[in-house]
C-alpha cells in the first residue's frame, strides 16, 4: 500500500471555495439541492467505490453519507429518515470535483459508497466479502460520544487489512461538535494516528442551514461540512492510483495530518 500523501500536496486546497471551484460545485447542485443523474446525463468522472465500515450502529454512516449526498436531516415528522440501523447494503453515489496540484486539471469524483450495519454482517455470512470485494477504499466511523466505537477500531482495521491490504483505509469520527460530551479526549487520538499512520477526520453531529422546506439541508452549507472528508478521500485515492500506475513514487516521509 503506497504511503499516505502530506494534506494538500496532491489536490489544491480549498480550491471548491473559489470562483471556479463553485462554477463546477453548481453542475452537481440545482436549487441548493443535489442533482440526481440519469446514466446518460452523469458527468465524466473517476469512479470510485468505497466501503463503511462501524461496529456501532448508531456511530453515524448513514448520516454520513446523507449529509454528503441527499443533505436530508433526519427528522421525528418524517419517520423514514430517522436514524436506524442499516438493514443490509445500502449504495449511494456522490459526485465531488477536484483540482489537482501537479497539472490544474480538475477531476469529477464519482464516488459509490456501500454501509452494511453490523447486525447485518452478524447475521449474514455474505455481506461482508460483497462490501470488500473490489473496494478502493474503507471508511472507518466512530463517535466521540461513545468510547467502544472507538476501542473497536484496531479490530475492524485488522480484519480489514487482511482482506484488503492495497485499499486507501480512513478513519472519521462523528459528533466532534458535542466536545462536551467527548469519550475520546485528543491523547488517545494522538496516539491512535501514530500507531496506525492512517488520516483521521472530524465531522459533525448539527447540521448546517436548512432550505424553506425545514428539513432539506442547503446544499452549498452541506458541502461546506462535508468537503474535507470528500476531498481527502479523493487526494489518497488519486495519490494511490498514480503510485500503482508507476507515475509516482510513494513518498515515506509523507505522513497523514
Amino acid at each position: 500500500m503506497a504511503k499516505p500523501p502530506a494534506p494538500g500536496s496532491v489536490l489544491v486546497p480549498d480550491w471548491h471555495e473559489s470562483a471556479e471551484g463553485k462554477e463546477y460545485l453548481r453542475c452537481i447542485l440545482r436549487k441548493s439541492r443535489r442533482r440526481v443523474f440519469g446514466e446518460c446525463l452523469s458527468p465524466v468522472t473517476s469512479v470510485t467505490c468505497c466501503s463503511l465500515q462501524g461496529a456501532e450502529e448508531s456511530v453515524g454512516k448513514g448520516s454520513l453519507v446523507a449529509k454528503a449526498h441527499k443533505l436530508l436531516l433526519p427528522s421525528p415528522h418524517h419517520a423514514k429518515w430517522l436514524p436506524r440501523p442499516s438493514t443490509g447494503i445500502q449504495t449511494t453515489v456522490v459526485f465531488w470535483p477536484a483540482k489537482l496540484q501537479a497539472s490544474s486539471r480538475v477531476v469529477m469524483f464519482r464516488f459509490e459508497f456501500w454501509d452494511c450495519g453490523e447486525s447485518a454482517l452478524t447475521k449474514f455470512d455474505h455481506m461482508l466479502p460483497a462490501c470488500q470485494e473490489k473496494a478502493d477504499a474503507f471508511l472507518f466511523l466512530f463517535s466521540f460520544t461513545d468510547r467502544a466505537s472507538f476501542e473497536d477500531l484496531p479490530g475492524q482495521l485488522a480484519r480489514v487489512t487482511g482482506e484488503a491490504p492495497g485499499a486507501v483505509k480512513m478513519v472519521i469520527g462523528s459528533k466532534f461538535d458535542q466536545y462536551m460530551h467527548t469519550d475520546v479526549p485528543e491523547q488517545d487520538l494522538r496516539a491512535f494516528r501514530q500507531a496506525w499512520e492512517l488520516p483521521l477526520l472530524r465531522v459533525k453531529s448539527v447540521p448546517g442551514r436548512r432550505l424553506a422546506d425545514g428539513r432539506t439541508l442547503d446544499g452549498w452549507a452541506g458541502l461546506a461540512d462535508m468537503a474535507h472528508v470528500l476531498n481527502s478521500l479523493a487526494e489518497h485515492l488519486w495519490h494511490q492510483d498514480q503510485v500503482a500506475a508507476g507515475l509516482l513514487a510513494s513518498s515515506p516521509e509523507n505522513t497523514p495530518d
